[in-house]
């Protein structure tokens, strides 16, 4: 099919093209009928005389949502508001009747609009941004990496067995017998670095069976893990992540900054390298009179990210801060642990404003104390026999770094919750569209 963009219609004043779009008003006068288009590029007015043919009734019957073709000479008036053009058609395509009322209009709640949100998307231009900077920021991701000599890896979604723990996976039947989501490619990404790939990334789903109904949660998103090899520190593995979302951070601000502060009243800002680091210990003496109590020594709780992230703010100017050396007691048993602290991890999480966006570590590489921590966790060997069994045949120092992609563009944009960054979310509660 041949047809113009609408944005393009500039370029066409005083010739005949093909528009394709959705109605979105319609001002049907006795004189004068008025119809707005848009397609993904913006909108257009079609104006058109009433003549009594067949062109005045098919724009007569048209509804608001309505999927339509219309050829049409485009002109020059400056008293229309939209780009001071107009398109006076010739002929209209009705492909496909809206039915009347819409299902969802201005006031329309979150998760009704999440009922409908192919109408969400397709009337709301913020809405669609939200994709068009993702679009950007995994490309962006993608070129890092590529400069940066890793390879990009697909890796399975379905497990034999349930990492670690057991704990917050999907259940699955498999032929007679039991498979799990994978919540995340941590193992399949260690096995790559063992085989030989000397760096790997992967931009894929990631499943969670955690109950959670917060706005940061969701049981399906995409992940970005990255996995690095032959490192001297976890200083290389946050080196490497800071300098791969300045990176995204700059080419989103080039592509989509005008459109991000229109929208979203927010500005992008590229961050300074390096970003701030301080350990839990100094971020917990820093959330302590904000976090809830009883909340866990070992970790921060939500309200403690945002006390830590305004005080970085305030100190450093910096809207990122990595807090490092979690305890052992609270991560997995293939963090590694310092030399000479063993109750700590080489590990981190990565703050920006006050959320969680990435958690990642140096791993332990080292087969038979790999095998002592898992047994300090309590964990069984032999269902991840598969796993542990890379780190016998010369397994190189190695670390890496999960981040949710949806969490990344929620604060990027100022959203209010990961369901707006994510196109059809899906928590303990939603299944459907």
């Amino acid at each position: 099919m041949i047809r113009t963009p609408i944005a393009d219609l500039r370029a066409h004043v005083g010739e005949t093209v093909t528009i394709a779009g959705w109605v979105k008003t319609l001002r049907l006068q006795r004189a004068m009928q008025f119809v707005v288009v848009c397609d993904h590029t913006g909108a257009v007015q079609v104006t058109h005389r009433r003549d009594g043919t067949a062109l005045e009734s098919a724009l007569d019957s048209l509804t608001a949502e309505s999927a339509v073709r219309i050829t049409g000479r485009v002109q020059d008036n400056p008293v229309v508001s939209l780009g001071a053009l107009e398109l006076i058609p010739e002929t209209v395509t009705i492909e496909n009747l809206a039915e009347t009322p819409l299902p969802i209009d201005g006031h329309t709640g979150p998760e009704g609009r999440l009922d409908w949100r192919f109408l969400d998307v397709r009337r709301r231009p913020a809405a669609r941004l939200v994709f068009e900077v993702q679009t950007t920021v995994e490309r962006a991701i993608r070129e890092f990496a590529y400069a940066s000599g890793c390879t990009e890896m697909h890796t399975p979604k379905l497990m034999g067995a349930a990492s670690e723990s057991g704990a917050e996976v999907f259940e699955v039947g498999y032929f007679g017998r039991t498979a799990y989501l994978a919540q995340s490619p941590q193992f399949y990404k260690q096995l790559a670095i063992a085989g030989g790939v000397d760096r790997v990334f992967e931009i894929g789903p990631v499943f969670r069976a955690e109950p959670s109904f917060t706005s940061r949660h969701a049981t399906e998103f995409t992940g970005v893990d990255v996995e690095l090899g032959w490192v001297d520190s976890v200083e290389d593995v946050m080196s490497f992540e800071e300098r791969m979302l300045a990176h995204a951070a700059s080419a989103v601000a080039a592509a989509h900054g005008a459109a991000i502060e229109e929208h979203f009243k927010t500005t992008v800002t590229v961050p300074r390298i390096p970003f701030p680091r301080l350990t839990l210990a100094e971020a917990l003496s820093v959330c302590a009179p904000v976090s809830r109590p009883g909340s866990t020594r070992g970790d921060l709780d939500p309200a403690g990210e945002r006390a830590v992230s305004a005080r970085i703010l305030a100190e450093t100017g910096h809207e990122f801060a990595f807090v490092t050396e979690y305890p052992a007691s609270v991560r997995p048993f293939y963090h590694l642990r310092p030399s000479g602290k063993p109750h700590l991890t080489a590990s981190f999480d990565l703050l920006w404003k006050g959320l969680e966006i990435t958690t990642g570590a140096q791993r332990e590489h080292r087969y038979e104390v790999l095998r002592s921590q898992a047994a300090e966790k309590g964990l069984i060997p032999e269902p991840m026999r598969w796993y542990l069994d890379c780190f016998r045949y010369g397994c190189p120092p190695h670390g890496g770094f999960g981040l949710g992609l949806g969490r990344l563009l929620m604060v990027m944009l100022g959203l209010d919750s990961i369901r707006d960054a994510t196109f059809l979310f899906r928590g303990p509660n939603r299944l459907v569209p």
